[in-house]
């Protein structure tokens, strides 16, 4: 059994199609309760496998634990997680709404942590379980404008890296995935639509789910999606970081030509969820 969190839409979508074709059955996590009844019917008419819906807010400190309740009651074991609810917030730090900051740390560092420790156990005891953790090509350097967002990625890293080596031996393996700029609604929320950082092509979510999916069956510790990004991340160790937080700002605080475009996009029915199996 796999359960993934921020499954109703992007990337986590695009991995629930991935483990369902895999053979899977799911547990789908998010707040939006449509959307994750259509998934669950698609994968269940499509691949043959069970789909469980649990609407949950993962910002609200209980949500966790309730989760976890329900799997016990059921009697449901969870053999690989993934941990891709999250969200972003641009601007300079003093000018964050402090609740909705405060729901991004909650989400973003929290709700992994917590999920991972409730459900690492059980897998370490079995011998067997994957753990797939969304960070970011932000987690490797400061990000001024997006300043919590990137130090919430960080943590992230850090935590799967260590856990990744911790764990060496047990038959578990934990992954963290690092996109860079990605075409998901996500974007679109945070605002990174009108900066320089999304004026390029940007990555498809089904081509991030599947480098992703194959670094965690692989047992990789860290996947830095897309040749472009892994060689512009190669030289960041020797970068001084204060020069890294130069032109994370850059990229962070400049409105991008054709944002209205992109803000159309993201409005589009089709795009609001995928509607094709990410191939290999």
């Amino acid at each position: 059994m796999a359960l993934v969190t921020g499954a109703s839409s992007g990337i986590g979508y695009e991995l629930s199609l991935l483990l369902a074709r895999d053979g899977y059955d799911l547990v789908l996590v998010a707040r939006n309760r449509t959307a994750l009844e259509e998934l669950a019917r698609r994968v269940e008419d499509e691949f043959a496998t069970r789909a469980q819906v649990l609407v949950k807010d993962l910002s609200v400190p209980t949500a966790c634990d309730e989760l976890y309740r329900e799997l016990l009651r059921g009697g449901t074991s969870i053999d690989v997680l993934i941990n891709d609810a999250g969200f972003a917030m641009q601007g300079p730090f003093g000018e964050n709404d402090l609740a909705t900051l405060l729901d991004m740390l909650q989400v973003n560092i929290v709700t992994v942590t917590h999920l991972t420790r409730l459900l690492l156990p059980s897998m370490v005891e079995r011998g067997r379980g994957r753990i797939l953790n969304m960070a970011s090509v932000g987690a490797f350097m400061p990000g001024p404008m997006m300043a919590a967002y990137f130090a919430s990625k960080g943590y992230v890293l850090s935590l799967s890296e260590a856990l990744s080596n911790e764990l060496s031996g047990t038959g578990v393996t934990v992954t963290a995935l690092c996109p860079g700029p990605t075409r998901t609604r996500f974007a679109v929320r945070a605002h990174l639509m009108e900066t320089k950082a999304f004026r390029g092509p940007l990555l498809d979510p089904a081509y991030v789910a599947r480098e992703g999916f194959d670094a965690m069956m692989k047992g990789k510790a860290v996947l830095i999606t897309g040749f472009k990004h892994r060689m512009q991340m190669m030289p960041t160790p020797l970068v001084p970081r204060r020069l890294l937080a130069y032109f994370a700002r850059r990229y962070h605080e400049t409105r991008a030509p054709g944002y209205e475009a992109a803000k159309v996009w993201a409005a589009t029915p089709e795009n609001t969820q995928p509607t094709h199996v990410p191939q290999p």
